[in-house]
């Protein structure tokens, strides 16, 4: 009477080879010897070995569902003895326990297709201060494999085409079987003439020598958008490089390059810079025009009595904000360092009006001659007109 092989795998008689698989994969590592060394466990891995191979084998699965059994009469007899022999090998057990494909039982996984994607590209690109912050549109050049024009990515001259391998009969790969106590070890490699795709070309295109891509100089608009920074990258996609084949073109990467810029210094999206000012306007107050990078002069209320170091901030005077989606979302600020002037040269009618300012709040000062010399010591205290 004919083995009922679904029944041992728990399979329905409609159930794909996925399911068989899984099946298998399943019960395999269940009654392995390395896991379940009893007798009976032993036993039932041997039938399940038996039912995946027949139910994994087109023609003997074909047997089955007539009603007969292809191992009658063969060597497996009713599943007992050694649960390798005869089966597909090494590469379906370690397939049952780690999904492997380390053999198949001498099941390849086919040709590969000549057209493959192509891989990302990079470029640099300088940008001043002024660029970062308002965007700008700028022509790059780049150079990246196209689609060769002459073939339009075949890789065959005009007029001719392909032609399978004789070498792996267009599976792709070659197979070396040895064996092992396990059983048989199947091995499968790329073929070494075709390169796995199964078929070779006959008559390569003269102009790209059969990889159906050739390398071009072309230029790229790059849309660069406010508020980049250095290091960031800007995505282009389908600017990259072509595939094998004329495949799809992956991505090109603008990485920005920001130039330091005289006056401003910017950390994320604030910018920083120094504000000189006389020591007369630090004293009394003022209002002043100062320069930001986008919006132009600003007029700087300096509070009477400002000390040098003094920071002021403009709120959303700095740079742009862009999100990671590419969105801006307001601005950074603007941090004003004052650094107060205090004059080097001073005629004899300034310095009169400084001592005098000096007398008048009671400060000390030094003595000072009319040729700016020092006579009277460092620190001496200053004299009544009548005295000098």
């Amino acid at each position: 009477m004919a083995r009922d092989y679904y029944g041992i795998l728990g399979v329905a008689k409609n159930a794909t080879d996925q399911e068989i698989k899984r099946a298998y994969r399943k019960m395999a590592r269940e009654l392995h010897p390395d896991v379940n060394p009893s007798e009976d466990a032993q036993h039932r891995f041997g039938e399940v070995t038996t039912a995946y191979e027949v139910l994994s084998d087109p023609q003997k699965r074909k047997v089955v569902d007539l009603g007969g059994d292809p191992m009658d009469g063969g060597a497996r007899g009713g599943g007992g003895g050694d649960p390798f022999s005869g089966f597909g090998g090494l590469g379906d057990i370690m397939d049952a326990f780690f999904g492997a494909a380390g053999g198949g039982g001498g099941r390849g996984r086919g040709p590969r297709s000549r057209v493959q994607p192509g891989s990302d590209a990079l470029i640099r690109l300088g940008l001043t201060l002024e660029d970062c912050a308002t965007g700008v549109d700028r022509e790059i050049t780049v150079d990246t494999a196209i689609v060769c024009d002459l073939c339009r990515g075949a890789g065959a001259a005009e007029g001719t085409g392909t032609k399978t391998c004789d070498t792996c009969g267009g599976a792709g790969e070659v197979q070396s079987v040895q064996r092992s106590f396990l059983g048989q070890v199947v091995t499968a490699r790329p073929c070494p003439v075709c390169r796995g795709f199964g078929e070779v070309i006959t008559d390569p295109c003269r102009q790209c020598g059969g990889d159906g891509r050739v390398r071009s100089r072309r230029n790229v608009t790059a849309k660069i958008p406010p508020g980049v920074g250095d290091g960031m990258r800007i995505r282009l996609s389908g600017q990259g490089e072509v595939g094998p084949g004329g495949g799809p073109a992956g991505d090109l990467y603008v990485e920005i390059d920001e130039a330091p810029h005289e006056v401003f210094v910017r950390q994320g999206n604030d910018l920083h810079c120094n504000f000189r000012i006389p020591m007369t306007t630090a004293a009394l107050g003022a209002t002043v025009p100062i320069e930001t990078l986008i919006d132009g002069d600003y007029e700087l209320d300096i509070e009477p009595g400002t000390q040098p170091a003094t920071e002021l901030v403009l709120t959303a005077k700095g740079m742009p904000r862009l999100r990671s989606s590419g969105r801006v979302d307001g601005r950074g600020d603007l941090h004003v360092h004052i650094d107060v002037v205090v004059p080097t040269k001073l005629d004899d009618a300034q310095r009169d009006l400084l001592v005098e300012l000096a007398q008048q709040r009671g400060e000390d000062v030094p003595s000072l001659s009319s040729n700016g010399s020092k006579p009277g010591g460092l620190f001496s205290k200053l004299r009544t007109k009548n005295h000098r």
